[in-house]
């Protein structure tokens, strides 16, 4: 059986499905693995470790896909990519599949049995497999990086002869691995860092990573998460008294960062242009949504804006792919584990159990049919 990694295609993409270190494992498995020629370049894996560790390389795309029973990639495939995989095939992705069902019908009609890994469950199994985690982890971190740098003032407290530094005050909005990883970056680095989330439990986590707590703490607030560790969406009472506190608090701070996000949904609007007047000359905001409508009102995909006040509001897209190298190394095992629940250890085939959770939760075409409840309404 045959497993293809091409090179990523979408701008600015520099991850790589598999790296030299799961092509062995995939190789020990007993199945064949063709890795396009400069696939992990970006990811500054060169062509002669993939060789070393078995993998044959392909000069195009075009041979890449030729007769590969199992395609590995970071996005979904293009159209181009798409007429080039035999009808049968099994790619395994992050697609994305809310925001591009267009894309998601295209795979089914070209008979592609597609798993997407963002829907992934929040089971103690599959833990290992949870790219959404891997990924946000690193976006949290970068999220800070990119703030230092547009920032253009130093994080920590400096006393020089020459005076005081004073340490940036960092506000982190939304707690989950991005924002939890925003935290504490921005500590380590000698921040003072605030932090809100509408979940009773990210109270706790903030806390314990040396950070203050910002929320309106009420009945509905009590309730505000559900069972799989998501935010609910909240009441525009809530929303509002929410917003007044962090209008006040925003006012005074000098990097603010947010990372809220809804499965299926836009994005929650967190910050008006009215708060973003607000902030004094030279301050920053950071916008990890701005993929799915943004966080911050006035954040673009792509490009750091300049606000007629002098705040910067950073809109880079894809953040983890900055820094691709850790990035292709961590979604890569989690590619690997998943693989791995896909064979049958006995035969060494590729023999997916259809009625397993996992199986189920991931999988989104097959047969020539979109077959994930979520994207049949």
């Amino acid at each position: 059986m045959k497993i293809a990694v091409p090179v990523e295609r979408y701008p600015q993409e520099g991850r790589v499905a598999a790296t030299p270190e799961t092509v062995k494992k995939y190789k020990a498995m007993g199945f064949d693995v063709v890795v396009e020629k400069n696939a992990g370049l970006a990811s500054r894996f060169i062509d002669d470790e993939y060789v070393a560790a078995g993998a044959t390389l392909a000069p195009d795309m075009a041979s890449t896909f030729a007769d590969a029973d199992v395609v590995l990639m970071v996005r979904r495939p293009l159209a181009e990519e798409r007429s080039l995989m035999k009808k049968g095939a099994t790619v395994i992705t992050m697609a994305d599949p809310h925001a591009h069902k267009d894309d998601i019908k295209a795979m089914a009609e070209a008979g592609l049995t597609t798993f997407t890994m963002e829907f992934m469950p929040r089971i103690t199994r599959a833990q290992v497999m949870d790219v959404l985690s891997s990924q946000a982890n690193l976006a949290g971190y970068q999220a800070v990086v990119e703030a230092t740098y547009a920032y253009h003032r130093a994080f920590p407290m400096m006393m020089t002869a020459a005076g005081t530094v004073p340490a940036a005050r960092v506000f982190v909005m939304g707690a989950g691995v991005a924002g939890l990883q925003a935290i504490a970056t921005a500590r380590r680095l000698g921040a003072v860092v605030t932090a809100t989330d509408v979940r009773p439990a990210a109270k706790e986590q903030v806390a314990s990573l040396g950070a203050k707590f910002i929320a309106v703490e009420d009945d509905e607030f009590k309730a505000a998460e559900t069972a799989a560790g998501y935010a609910k969406p909240m009441s525009a009472e809530y929303q509002a008294k929410q917003a007044k506190l962090v209008a006040e608090h925003i006012k005074k701070q000098d990097v603010v960062i947010t990372t809220a996000l809804i499965p299926g949904r836009q994005a929650p609007r967190l910050v008006t242009a009215e708060m973003v007047a607000s902030m004094k000359p030279g301050s920053v905001l950071v916008d990890l949504a701005v993929e799915h409508g943004g966080n911050v009102e006035g954040s673009v995909p792509g490009e750091v804006v300049d606000t007629a006040n002098g705040v910067a509001i950073v809109g880079y897209v894809n953040l983890a792919a900055k820094i691709p190298a850790s990035a292709s190394a961590l979604y890569s095992k989690n590619l690997l584990a998943f693989f791995e629940t896909l064979v049958d250890k006995e035969t060494k085939t590729f023999a997916p159990k259809w009625d397993d959770d996992i199986v189920k939760a991931t999988l989104i075409t097959r047969d020539g049919a979109i077959v994930h409840p979520a994207l049949l309404s």
